[in-house]
């Protein structure tokens, strides 16, 4: 016999002397890096299911059940429903993550594995199997998956596909599939002595057997048979739609399925009324096709004696036999609940909608679906009453074997019971830390092997359904729209308020007042707007406006703000157009920004002239992907740490697609693996950057970077590649400057001219900077007075007339008006 042991497969001889070493395997696995659930949703996308019919085939499923077990496992394993059982069930994508559910305290939770989870699977489940293993993944647990003996090797065929879709080798390290009978009590001993958890699928006898062999404190999740059954009124009884939808429910899998109907139940007590709805059923079923699964003996026999017994009955006026060569419908006018011996036979019960309670709660632990047919009050009413006595589910007739995505499952949540739930409460120490794990590891996921995607392709990627639209500022070019669903709104919102409380932010105290700009499909207002939702911190949302300078430094100090969230160029001109009444104020202490560089002049002016104690980043975000860095209290300039959570960030050549060596500058290319909106594989997102070495001093273990610019700083004129920061960087060092920049690029029939524009009143004469430039930046020098191909002309104009984007009112730092640009 084959089995599959953490990414080998193995034959029996193997196995025996492994299951001893089954502990030490689970410590292995617990204490080493943890499963990010992103790597199991991943790997289930490449899985091509159609590659194992053969073997559902050889499990004894007709080709009509095959097509079904298929398709329910591609929609089961699909990323969509994935995601959105993760999200309902355990909260989020990454439930393990060591994170605060409040912003205000160091205090943390998360979902971690129970450790070893093994799963007794049934052979009337093909799919079981399948689907457990994936959602101990999901949890994170060592998966030991003992397969029922009627198993074809089905299921280790597609877990070992599964893992084999994992560059990591984490799912393969999780996976151990065992194929023999329940009857070899040694290895059933030696499995469920080591599990922490034990995962059931059978009858009650299986689940006795299972729970005399689990050690003590192990955790038993039974998925145990279960009881569905229809209920109708008087008005849908007669309503002969409601009955096909009913045959529909009871031909689907032959009654197979936990939620398949094997009683229907009308409210009354009228033995007639009975008799004759179960009549009029018949002859709807009567016209129903031949059966997609024959009973076996055995299965036979059950359904012979149980029509037996009933046809005696009819004598004592309590029943009545409807059959035919496929099906049976049984009318009972007693209350009490029946099981069915299933293929396609069915009770039909009366039950008075006022003995609900009394016939149905002592059967509480066994009752899972209703397909409840009545009118909207007695719908409301009778769903309350049947919730009450033990009911999982209602839906209506016609959709008892359907679901939705994320639905429990016999009353509960899997991914809970295979989880458990665990706090972390620290003091100040940790204010600043919105995730523990930060602190622990660092690790990015990998990427997939997809070509780099340009930005000027960015248009390509928008092939999604999506919920809200933004649009860039349009800074580098074009505006474009970027698309997200609200999940990924929620998510990044939340990477966002973790950002602000790295740079310093702290919700309990600080005052803040919202300047970003808003309008237009922008998103810098209303993302930091919901950041700070997330944070409960107390916030005023007053907007970058650009000529209501006055309102906003008056606001500031009616309402004792202290922080401001707002781009550099405006808060600078918000300070040298109302510094007296600010400074007078003095209660700014923390200013974060976004959108711009920040220079260092610009800032120690702000320190020295106004005591803000804390001017940092914000955030580094993009339109594009979202929040992608977060600078904490001991990074400065344009260093931030990478939010692996979301990204993975690779750092490529200029001129190629091979990573850069440790330290050098390249193109930041970026893969988002939560998007949904919009999909972002190894997306170029137009800024330079380069890895940055060390340790932090914050002790976090996340990835940094520099930032050095965006692609479309360097650009070529007069046969020289310059760089929009070089220009900066010589102007800040020689004269202190600390205003706005901004270089325009022209042409005439004399060749090319590059403008300087400087900010009046806080700018050396424009000969001044004129001499520095020629003498400190060689490449102009060569331009201008070698090669004779560039005018460079300074001008100092007031800080109104530099060009701006007209969404975002961003500084555009490089304006080309070339007619044929070479950028």
């Amino acid at each position: 016999m084959r089995h599959f042991w953490q990414g080998e497969w193995v034959g029996d001889e193997a196995v025996a002397p492994r299951l001893d070493t089954l502990d030490d395997r689970t410590q292995q696995v617990i204490t080493g890096p943890r499963l990010n659930p992103l790597v199991v949703l991943a790997a289930a996308e490449k899985l091509d299911l159609d590659r194992h019919r053969a073997s559902l085939v050889a499990w004894g499923l007709d080709e009509v059940e095959v097509d079904e077990t298929l398709d329910a496992l591609r929609h089961a394993l699909s990323r969509t429903s994935l995601e959105s059982k993760l999200k309902r069930e355990l909260g989020n994508l990454d439930p393990a993550r060591m994170v605060r559910f409040d912003f205000r305290t160091p205090t943390y939770e998360a979902w971690v594995p129970l450790g070893l989870l093994a799963h007794v699977t049934a052979g009337n489940a093909p799919a079981a199997g399948v689907l457990s293993a994936v959602e101990g993944l999901l949890s994170g647990n060592l998966n030991v998956i003992k397969v029922a003996s009627d198993d074809s090797g089905f299921t280790a065929e597609v877990l070992a596909a599964l893992a084999s879709h994992d560059q990591t080798g984490q799912i393969a390290a999780r996976l151990v599939v065992l194929h023999f009978s329940s009857s070899r009590t040694d290895w059933m001993s030696r499995v469920l002595g080591a599990a922490d958890a034990v995962a059931v699928w059978g009858g009650e006898e299986a689940i006795a057997g299972v729970t005399e062999l689990v050690k003590p404190g192990a955790r038993v999740i039974d998925w145990g048979p279960k009881l569905s059954f229809a209920y109708l009124t008087r008005d849908a009884w007669s309503d002969v739609d409601t009955l096909r939808a009913l045959v529909t429910d009871v031909c689907r899998l032959e009654q197979q399925a936990c939620s398949s109907p094997q009683v229907i139940y009308l409210d009354t007590e009228d033995p007639s009324q009975v008799f004759a709805f179960a009549e009029r059923f018949a002859s709807v079923l009567e016209q129903t096709g031949p059966p997609t699964r024959e009973p076996s003996q055995a299965e036979w026999a059950e359904i012979t004696n149980t029509v037996l017994v009933t046809q005696l009955e009819e004598h004592l006026g309590f029943t009545k036999v409807h059959a035919g060569e496929n099906w049976r419908v049984l009318a009972d006018v007693r209350f009490a609940p029946r099981t069915s011996p299933l293929f396609r036979t069915v009770w039909v019960k009366p039950l008075p909608r006022k003995q609900i309670t009394s016939v149905l709660r002592p059967m509480r632990r066994y009752l899972q679906t209703v397909g409840l047919a009545a009118d909207r009050p007695d719908t409301a009413a009778l769903a309350r009453s049947f919730v009450s006595v033990g009911v999982q589910r209602i839906t209506t007739p016609g959709s008892m074997l359907g679901g939705y995505g994320g639905e429990p499952h016999d009353g509960v949540y899997a991914l809970q019971r295979y989880s458990n739930r665990v706090s972390v409460q620290l003091d100040d120490r940790f204010a600043a830390d919105a995730s523990l794990d930060d602190l622990a590891e660092s690790r990015q996921l990998p990427v997939p092997p997809v070509p780099v995607t340009p930005k000027s392709d960015f248009e390509t990627l928008q092939d999604r359904p999506a919920d809200v639209y933004f649009r860039s500022g349009g800074s580098s070019g074009a505006p474009k729209l970027s698309a997200y669903t609200w999940a990924d709104w929620d998510e990044q919102m939340w990477v966002g308020a973790e950002a602000l409380l790295a740079t310093g932010l702290d919700p309990r105290h600080d005052r803040v007042m919202n300047l970003f700009f808003n309008g237009h499909m922008y998103a810098s207002f209303v993302s930091f707007f919901s950041a700070l939702e997330r944070m409960n911190a107390v916030q005023f949302p007053m907007g970058g406006q650009w000529g209501q300078l006055d309102a906003i430094a008056q606001a500031v100090v009616d309402n004792r703000v202290d922080t401001l969230l707002t781009a550099p160029s405006f808060v600078q001109r918000l300070f040298a157009e109302h510094g007296a009444m600010l400074k007078e104020y003095g209660g700014i202490r923390k200013i974060f920004y976004a959108g711009e560089h920040f220079g260092a002049q610009a800032i120690a002016r702000l320190r020295d002239e106004f005591g803000v104690e804390t001017i940092r980043s914000a955030a580094y975000a993009t339109v594009d992907a979202g929040p992608v860095g977060y600078q904490c209290q001991a990074s400065s300039g344009k260093v931030h740490h990478l939010f692996t959570s979301l990204h993975t960030m690779e750092i490529l050549d200029p001129e190629s697609d091979r990573p850069v060596p440790s330290g050098e500058a390249g193109r930041l290319v970026f893969t988002t693996h939560t998007r949904r909106g919009q999909r972002l594989e190894r997306y170029e997102i137009g800024d330079l950057g380069r890895w940055v070495p060390g340790d932090c001093p914050c002790g976090r273990q996340t990835p940094r970077f520099e930032l050095l610019g965006r692609t479309g700083d360097v650009f070529r004129a007069a046969a020289q590649t310059l760089n929009y920061r070089r220009f900066l960087t010589v102007l800040e060092d020689e004269h202190d400057y600390s205003g706005a920049l901004q270089v325009e690029l022209n042409e005439d029939a004399g060749g090319e001219e590059l403008v300087v524009r400087l900010e009046s009143g806080r700018a050396p004469e424009p000969a001044v900077t004129h001499r520095t430039l020629l003498s400190r930046y060689p490449e102009v020098a060569e331009a201008v007075e070698q090669d004779g191909l560039l005018t460079v002309r300074v001008e100092n104009v007031v800080l109104a007339d530099f060009q701006r984007t007209k969404s975002s009112g961003k500084l555009i730092a490089v304006v080309d008006q070339r007619g044929s640009r070479s950028v």
